[in-house]
């Protein structure tokens, strides 16, 4: 079975236990959660029977510690993360508002996260996807620059690309959006962009026309719009799929996008019809919005395909 690959930041999750909770304001917070968006990604993969693997880098600390053992448990790969001593493992505070927005705060550049050199693919066999995010290459140039070459190695190898611009303009700076995505762009075969994110990457504020663009700028094979709620759309070259989301109590939707990411590259390596990769995507993120922390949903082949049912039976 081919696998899957990801590099990019590693970090525990603090969040505010309820909606509404400002980070300026003094009170309580839970945590240590296992986050980072390639974390959440990858393990999501394994956790759906699929051989993953994660190249990134944490402290020689407690919340390295949670960081490995949850990933090494779920089945990851993690022969590829670098241990620092005397460095803490990246953190983000994050809290979420009645309208459903979000605020981080990032301690991430100058940790073990962004620490971690190019990586070869030598070696590596039967290699499926490199997934990356894009909040990964907004950290700062040198790091962006790393993963492009780990990137490389890996389609040098075989693997094709996927991408999830991911935007968080906390950690893009004064750095053009465009000059830190169109390396990947170049490579990119799958593509996971939500709707705002295709405004940024193409200047087009109808989907139709931004699909239209990117087709045409990049050799991107397949598009996959996430709507959150209003579910998914599917894009390639000749037509467009949609798919709707399976209905679940939202508890926190931390960490929904990057699951769907991670459960949509499964069903592409197995060669299912792209509806289905869509559906199982789904219905991983509905698992992972009905708990909360970001990578703290029941997700399983078992459990997701038991949500694909019920909703094909309602």
């Amino acid at each position: 079975m081919k696998s899957i690959w990801t590099m990019g930041e590693l970090l525990v999750e603090i969040m505010r236990p309820r909606a509404g909770m400002s980070l300026q304001d003094v009170s309580e917070f839970v945590g240590p959660f296992p986050s980072g968006a390639p974390a959440i990604i990858i393990d999501t993969v394994a956790r759906l029977g699929y051989p993953a693997g994660i190249i990134g880098g944490v402290g020689d600390d407690d919340f390295g510690h949670c960081l490995l053992n949850r990933l090494m448990a779920d089945g990851v790969d993690c022969s590829h993360i670098l241990q620092v001593a005397n460095r803490s493992t990246a953190v983000a505070f994050v809290t979420y508002f009645e309208d459903g927005s979000r605020k981080f705060i990032f301690h991430i550049d100058g940790t073990p996260a962004v620490m971690t050199d190019a990586a070869s693919a030598a070696g590596m066999k039967d290699l499926g996807y490199f997934h990356i995010m894009g909040c990964s290459l907004m950290v700062n140039g040198t790091y962006s620059g790393n993963i492009i070459r780990t990137m490389t190695s890996f389609q040098q190898q075989g693997a094709k690309i996927s991408f999830d611009p991911n935007i968080r303009l906390e950690l893009l700076k004064d750095r053009k959006l465009e000059d830190v995505v169109s390396p990947v762009l170049e490579k990119c075969s799958v593509l996971f962009p939500g709707v705002s994110e295709l405004v940024d990457l193409t200047g087009e504020l109808r989907m139709e026309k931004a699909i239209q663009k990117l087709f045409a700028t990049w050799p991107i094979e397949t598009i996959v719009v996430k709507r959150g709620k209003k579910g998914s759309t599917i894009f390639t070259r000749s037509h467009e799929i949609e798919v709707s989301a399976y209905p679940v109590v939202e508890v926190d939707p931390t960490g929904a996008g990057d699951c769907f990411d991670g459960a949509f590259l499964c069903g592409m390596l197995d060669q299912q019809p792209l509806e289905e990769c869509g559906q199982l995507a789904s219905a991983a993120g509905a698992l992972n919005a009905a708990a909360f922390g970001p990578m703290e949903g029941n997700i399983s082949m078992a459990t997701v395909k038991e949500v694909i049912q019920r909703g094909l039976n309602s």
